[in-house]
């Protein structure tokens, strides 16, 4: 399974759209490990743009802190899981938590 993490300076990025790297992290779902995590820098923000270019990065799952309402159902459209309100810095721990159980989550920091 492949997860984007949006990032600022090799931590997670706030606002999703105004990242200017993603982490797109490979993991093997039965050992519960990552296999590689390559960092790919932002082609922009452009209404829509992001949910298809990930989609065709074969991204699977989203995890952010805050990403708004349109965005996350253009996600949906192109079958990708939107995680929002994700507390922590480092996406490689972000993904380890989640498919553990244990990823902590707040509030959606994104407004619209």
């Amino acid at each position: 399974m492949r997860y984007a993490i949006p990032v600022n300076d090799g931590k997670l990025a706030q606002h999703f759209g105004h990242c200017e790297y993603f982490a797109l992290i490979d993991t093997d779902e039965a050992t519960g490990t990552i296999v590689r995590k390559d960092l790919v820098r932002s082609p922009g923000h452009e209404p829509g743009l992001l949910p298809v270019w990930l989609a065709e990065e074969g991204v699977s799952a989203v995890i952010a802190g805050g990403m708004g309402s349109r965005a996350q159902a253009l996600f949906r459209e192109n079958r990708i899981k939107v995680l929002v309100g994700a507390m922590g810095n480092d996406p490689e721990q972000l993904v380890l938590d989640y498919m553990r159980g244990k990823l902590v989550t707040g509030d959606n920091v994104c407004d619209h």
